[in-house]
């Protein structure tokens, strides 16, 4: 493929080797004389243990291990590390150990117990069973509102009212001075229903140990392979990072929760040490549903004051974040610094305070989910404007227009600086998308059904870790290897990357080839999350062509006897204007193998750090229409239309890709998916995909609108802006808006999320002074 590449959608590198089945996933790893491991877990949200008896467990055949937390603390293992513990918090953060397995007590079903090493995964699983754990059940606290009451139980005894932290941002008193002297005021109460990020892969580790040099070795379905290196060594094991290497092969999703240090990436490594041979671990789907990280859960109390004619004058929000039972890797940024990024939404809001408070309960820990915090931010505002229109007679898209920042650029109330935006223009474009909406709404009621139409704008606050390395080398072969530390979870990245790459050395996109999630390979990187990757590492790739060309021309100047100013590269080859003497990069690359000097590293290679802390601003507005039948409260979600703005298009195809799975992902929790724990037990009650409704084709409608990349970000040299969290920040609020407009007539005020049959069903009758049966 010839011609500039950016900005052009081609087909996708990686694809082939997937849909041949090439692709290499922690499953597909054969590590010679490995075993296996599995996890016996507890079955209880709150017991104490009174004891675990694993004698006829390690009788039993093909076994070669049963390891228990006693083993552990004999071993020195430490417990699991929060990577977020800094942050300035109005209450000290409470961070209890997190041990690979239980001591003691166990606090949510799921939890580690003992850890089973046998020659096969069938002779694991046996004597899993043979395990024989004697519980005292303790009770449970499962509801977060519940949880923060005094006389509650208490997950950890050192957390009054269960309160693990608290955060706040804004000045309170200017806020509640302006809410008391307003002329409108609007109260709401909003849940952001628990999720399960449900990834096509579950998650699955290989632990090795080379006894010669006294080093560890993590493969694992993750994502971020040097901060979980970081984490693991210095926190863990306490060993130095150079004797732990992690290395992540292909990833079938993540969506953030395979950001996450976990209990089984210590057992295998743990084990495979004690043992002396490799240790593998592959996680069920049920365990998915119960050991690995949820996401959202929040409840917040949310006031915003208008003046007379309806403009904004300030936003509090109360905000309760569940924890779980172990404040996760990432977990305490989430509902404080994410969130508060991205508060107020597009809107210009003088005056904004917040206070979050996380809480813990018996249940599987929270983190990171797509989007982490901006999807909660955006619903809490968007969901605000439109219970304002309602209760004070005011249109919904004529509050949004006559609030929306205009003037840029624009310092907001929770002091960052938004460089630019045209967010009327997204709402105008979504407006005449709207078109028609009234005669399909008399189509709708003449069958009987309810016709709604929702809008929601969103903003993003993308960045991520600061900073990115990327480095290019000329292999020995001729090809160009790209190493970069972010990570795709499926994004694309193989093709962006060599795009980027491709375009800035003049060469066919296929002589690239990207390596990604290896510590050996690249020592320090910012992995995934974040929206980040083309924003800091795409800019790390740019830079590290440049350097490489850098090298080319001062080495190729020695070569043709010449001084550095008087080459020049194009395409491939580095010439002299003067003399006409040329010489190709691939020659040029091939004589630093063959004379390495101290100047010019082999194949030319360049290690680049993109510094940057900035953010980009990436915005849209969505539309949904959906139709409701009131009979059985059955939603239909009819049209979904999006214009966003994403600055520069580096695939456009890619980046609509990455839209409509945020999308989707934000339907699914709209309508149909939540992580539902029974009250008293602390069982989850949708532990499987039988009980967990996850959006599937016939859920979605083909999506419409267009991508308007009208606003390069200056945060950057490409001009991108990130785009793989937008979706799921739009579509929950867009959904519920057509939802609540749909259900107006008949009533219905009030719906929390997942808007499902029975509840829709159930606000319908409640509404109409019926009482559901």
């Amino acid at each position: 493929m010839t011609g500039k590449l950016l900005g052009r959608s081609i087909d996708r590198l990686e694809d082939e080797r997937f849909v041949r089945g090439q692709g290499r996933y922690v499953a597909d790893l054969a590590a010679p004389n490995a075993l296996h491991g599995l996890v016996v877990r507890s079955p209880h949200a709150h017991a104490r243990l009174v004891s675990v008896d694993i004698d006829a467990a390690r009788k039993m055949p093909g076994v070669a291990a049963v390891l228990t937390g006693a083993d552990l603390a004999a071993d020195n293992i430490g417990p699991l590390p929060c990577a977020v513990t800094s942050l300035p918090m109005a209450k000290p953060l409470i961070v209890p150990p997190c041990h690979a397995l239980a001591r003691e007590v166990v606090r949510y079903v799921g939890e580690p117990v003992a850890f089973v090493v046998a020659e096969s995964v069938e002779a694991a699983r046996d004597a899993a069973e043979a395990v024989i754990v004697e519980y005292e059940s303790l009770t449970p606290v499962i509801s977060l509102t519940e949880a923060v009451r005094p006389g509650s139980p208490l997950v950890w005894p050192e957390a009054q009212n269960n309160v693990a932290l608290e955060y706040h941002r804004g000045e309170m008193a200017p806020v509640e001075a302006a809410i008391r002297d307003a002329a409108h005021v609007v109260e709401c109460e909003l849940v952001n229903n628990r999720v399960v990020a449900a990834p096509l892969e579950t998650r699955g580790a290989l632990g090795e140990y080379d006894a010669s040099t006294d080093r560890l070795h993590l493969t694992a379905s993750a994502a971020g392979a040097q901060a979980i290196r970081d984490l693991l060594a210095a926190s863990v094991f306490c060993i130095p990072g150079e004797k732990l290497r992690v290395s992540i092969p292909d990833a079938g999703g993540g969506f953030g929760m395979k950001n996450v240090l976990y209990p089984e990436w210590v057992l295998v490594l743990w084990a495979a040490r004690r043992l002396k041979r490799p240790v593998q671990w592959i996680g069920e789907r049920s365990e998915d549903f119960v050991a690995s990280v949820h996401g959202r859960d929040s409840v917040v109390r949310a006031r915003l004051a208008l003046d007379k004619d309806g403009k904004f004058q300030a936003l509090e929000a109360r905000v309760l974040a569940d924890m779980g039972a172990y404040v996760s890797t990432l977990q305490p940024g989430v509902p404080t610094r994410a969130m508060g990024s991205a508060m107020g939404g597009v809107y210009d809001i003088p005056l904004i305070a917040f206070v979050t408070q996380g809480v813990f309960t018996n249940t599987t820990p929270i983190d990171a989910y797509r989007g982490a915090g901006k999807p909660e931010a955006n619903y809490l505002i968007e969901r605000c404007i439109d219970i304002a229109a309602n209760q004070l007679g005011m249109d919904a898209l004529k509050l949004r227009r006559k609030n929306i920042m205009r003037r840029f650029p624009h310092r907001s109330a929770m002091e960052l600086t938004i460089e630019q935006g045209s967010f009327g223009h997204a709402i105008d474009l979504a407006v005449k998308a709207a078109e028609g909406f009234k005669a399909r709404q008399r189509d709708s009621r003449k069958r009987g059904k309810l016709r709604g139409q929702g809008f929601a704008c969103f903003i993003e606050t993308a960045r991520g870790q600061p900073n990115e390395v990327a480095e290019l080398q000329v292999n020995e072969a001729g090809h160009i290897d790209i190493k970069v530390g972010t990570h795709s979870n499926g994004q694309g990245h193989e093709t962006t990357f060599a795009q980027i790459a491709a375009d800035a050395l003049g060469l066919p996109i296929g002589i690239f080839q990207f390596h990604q999630g290896d510590t050996d390979d690249l020592d320090s990187g910012g992995g995934h999350g974040g929206a980040r990757s083309m924003h800091q590492g795409g800019t790390a790739v740019l830079m590290a062509a440049e350097g490489l060309i850098d090298n080319a021309r001062r080495l190729a100047a020695g070569l043709l006897q010449t001084s550095v100013d008087a080459v020049a590269y194009e395409g491939g080859m580095l010439r002299v204007a003067a003399t006409g003497q040329e010489i190709s990069l691939e020659d040029v690359a091939r004589a630093s193998w063959e004379a390495p000097s101290d100047d010019i590293a082999p194949g030319l290679t360049h290690k680049a750090t993109h510094v940057c802390d900035l953010y980009t601003f990436p915005n849209g507005c969505h539309l949904a229409e959906v139709e409701i039948d009131p009979d059985t409260g059955a939603v239909r979600l009819d049209r979904y239309v999006i214009f966003d703005d994403f600055g520069r298009l580096l695939d456009p195809r890619l980046t609509l890709g990455q839209v409509h799975g945020g999308v989707v992902q934000g339907i699914g929790q709209a309508l149909l998916e939540q992580a539902k724990y029974d009250a008293e037990s602390g069982q989850i009650l949708s532990g499987s995909l039988m009980d967990y409704a996850l959006p599937r084709a016939d859920d979605v409608p083909t999506f419409e609108g267009a991508l308007t990349p009208d606003f390069p970000s200056r945060a950057n040299r490409l001009g991108v802006k990130g785009s793989g969290q937008a979706g799921a920040i739009a579509s929950p609020a867009t959904v519920m808006n057509a939802v609540m407009n749909a259900l107006a007539p008949l009533g219905v005020t009030h719906i929390d999320m997942p808007a499902t049959p029975v509840r829709v069903w159930e606000a319908i009758r409640k509404a109409q002074g019926r009482v559901a049966d």
